[in-house]
């Protein structure tokens, strides 16, 4: 049989309390954050929880991964280095990183991921990265169908890719704009998400063309329906978005992605999972049903429109159908959809703005809101809290057993029981026992006595008992040699899990590139040495450099391949210029004002602050 393909569902996990229900809702790998130096600086876990979080993983095969994607100070350095090698001692399988500077130092043989911080989109970047080292390579997210095949046929280094959640506007690592506003770095953690603000979109001249509206803020990703299509193209690791998010969040969306790709691995024998072990649900997986702003595939089949939501940044929840008709104290909406009392429902006025209500009590299609919103017939109104739902997902939601087989045999001494699963693994226990012939059939009481897993994580899927005649032997025998066998079992699963060791290159093939601007975000000297190891002879400071002042020119701020005058549906490429568009654009907030640039070559849109800098020129 060909050698079958290895494909993770990889799950986010704000704390050990998530990572734990992300594991338990079928997730082959999770990623969580290091006490600092991780790209969400409000998400991060002890090095006790972490283990913990650890202990239970390998339990299934399932890896460990730990965020260390800021760029660091020089004098940060010294203690991640320290933090690395604890976090190999307690068995962490992986480490996600941006900085460069990380592979100068002191480290352990543990395996180096390629943050999507990287800004990872082209066949040369990912084969360098593979070539220095990089076990596994997070894609940017701007990525098409055609460009990840290209990348992969070009390349051997597994590759990973975000399948679900929050999108951020500008490449990955290229967004300087947080840093520029309010001295909050990016790529140090901090990001005050600008883009989620409202903005007044003006022209050259100061006319308004689009007011209080938030137009940088892109709506959520779901490829829910391209993941196989993603499977053929390349991609092995398919990672959720989340590592802010709440539990209820990580238990649906770690659920439903696991059941969309066992669908796919289940009729393919080319493809296997990642780790062992089937999850059970109390609840039906929903995506709608999770914090959302609404869905996009955003590039995975090149550039749509659409893509943003600029009405909320809020979540939109599932749309539960339109205004019927409003009553004094009560409403009725033109789907009949299961509605609950303390259900949280809500629209946008008719100023466009977005507001909600609680049900306090349903009767038959009749919805009484705890105090009666100003609402006409005609509005759409998503339900954006489901009360019901939630409860389940507060609950024990999901139980996570290995599949197991058993059989019992007779030995010159007495009798074997075998315990094996899926995967090849296996535990034998004997018991010395004289055999003494029973009045009655056995073999149904001892399957009964063996196959009682309880609180184990095995479930006996089937049991033979092959015996040449019927013996009898208390029920309290099989009890001990049962909960033996699952501790053997324990163990060889322990010992069958290999943690990947290996020891980080020094290597000096060629980068890319030559020169690296502020792009390069290079921050520290082991960081610049690398490069220069590389082959670049130019290395321009990370923006964070020197107290974060910058250059006499201001840079430019943020790289998008979201174009606001694609979605505002004036694209000169597109022939769809109009009058009132020509030359740049402003989005303004407050006193802050931001120049909107077009490279309509490159197919991008670039932001440049120009008034209101914390640190720049403007």
């Amino acid at each position: 049989m060909p050698k079958q393909r290895v494909i993770e569902l990889l799950a986010p996990a704000r704390n050990a309390d998530c990572a734990i229900e992300a594991i338990l809702h079928g997730a082959d790998a999770v990623y969580i954050g290091a006490p600092k130096f991780g790209a969400r600086s409000a998400a991060g876990n002890s090095l006790d929880d972490i283990g913990r979080v650890v202990e239970l993983a390998h339990k299934f095969l399932v890896k460990v991964y730990v965020t260390l994607n800021v760029i660091l100070y020089d004098s940060e350095l010294a203690e991640v280095e320290v933090l690395i090698m604890d976090l190999w001692k307690i068995g962490v399988d992986a480490l996600i990183v941006q900085d460069m500077g990380i592979t100068k130092l002191n480290l352990p043989p543990i395996p180096l991921h390629a943050s999507t911080q990287m800004d990872n989109r082209t066949i040369d970047k990912v084969r360098f990265l593979e070539g220095a080292g990089f076990k596994q390579v997070v894609l940017a997210r701007e990525l098409s169908l055609n460009q990840i095949r290209e990348i992969s046929h070009g390349t051997s280094v597994p590759l990973e890719f975000f399948v679900h959640g929050s999108l951020c506007v500008s490449y990955s690592g290229q967004c300087y704009l947080s840093h520029a506003m309010s001295g909050r770095s990016a790529n140090r953690g901090e990001c005050a998400q600008w883009c989620r603000l409202p903005y007044h979109l003006e022209d050259a001249e100061g006319n308004v063309l689009k007011r209080n509206k938030h137009l940088l803020s892109l709506k959520d990703l779901n490829l829910t329906a391209y993941l196989e299509e993603m499977i053929d193209a390349g991609i092995s690791s398919f990672k959720i978005e989340g590592r802010l998010k709440d539990v209820s969040y990580v238990k649906n969306i770690t659920a439903w992605y696991r059941q969309q790709l066992d669908q796919i691995i289940n009729r393919r024998p080319d493809l296997k999972r990642a780790s062992v072990g089937i999850s059970r649900y109390s609840f039906i997986p929903d995506p709608s049903k999770s914090f959302n702003r609404g869905f996009t595939d955003y590039f995975i089949k090149g550039r749509t429109e659409q893509m943003s939501n600029p009405d909320t940044p809020k979540s939109m929840g599932e749309r539960m159908g339109l205004v019927k008709k409003v009553l004094r104290n009560c409403l009725i909406l033109n789907e009949n959809q299961p509605i609950s009392n303390g259900d949280g429902l809500s629209f946008f006025d008719q100023t466009k703005t977005w507001d909600g209500f609680r049900v306090n009590r349903v009767e038959g299609n009749l919805l009484y809101p705890a105090k009666m919103p100003d609402l006409k017939p005609g509005f759409l109104v998503y339900r954006t809290f489901d009360q019901s739902f939630e409860r389940l997902l507060a609950k024990t939601s999901a139980e996570r057993l290995i599949p197991v087989t058993m059989r019992c045999w007779e030995t010159p001494a007495g009798f074997a029981v075998e315990m094996s699963d899926d995967e090849g693994h296996r535990a034998v226990v004997t018991m010395e026992e004289t055999k003494i012939s029973a009045k009655v059939s056995q073999k149904q009481q001892i399957i009964s006595n063996l196959t009682k897993l309880g609180n184990t994580r095995y479930e006996a899927v089937s049991c033979e008992v092959n015996w040449s005649g019927d013996w009898f032997v208390p029920a309290s025998k099989w009890v001990e040699l049962r909960r033996l066998l699952c501790n053997r079992m324990d163990l060889v699963l322990k010992l069958a899990y290999r943690k990947q060791a290996v020891v980080f290159p020094q290597t000096s093939h060629a980068y890319p590139e030559k020169q690296l601007t502020y792009l390069g975000n290079v921050l520290n000297r082991q960081s610049e040495s690398f490069y220069r190891q590389h082959g670049v002879d130019f290395i321009e400071p990370a923006l964070e450099t020197a107290d974060s002042h910058f250059p006499e020119k201001t840079p430019v701020l943020m790289f998008n391949k979201f174009c606001l005058r694609y979605e505002l549906g004036v694209c000169p490429k597109q022939g769809k210029a109009v009058h009132g568009f020509k030359g740049p654009l402003y989005l303004v907030h407050k006193d802050k004002r931001i120049r909107v640039d077009v490279d309509c070559k490159a197919c991008e849109m670039h932001l440049t602050e120009v008034k209101g800098c914390v640190s720049g020129q403007g």
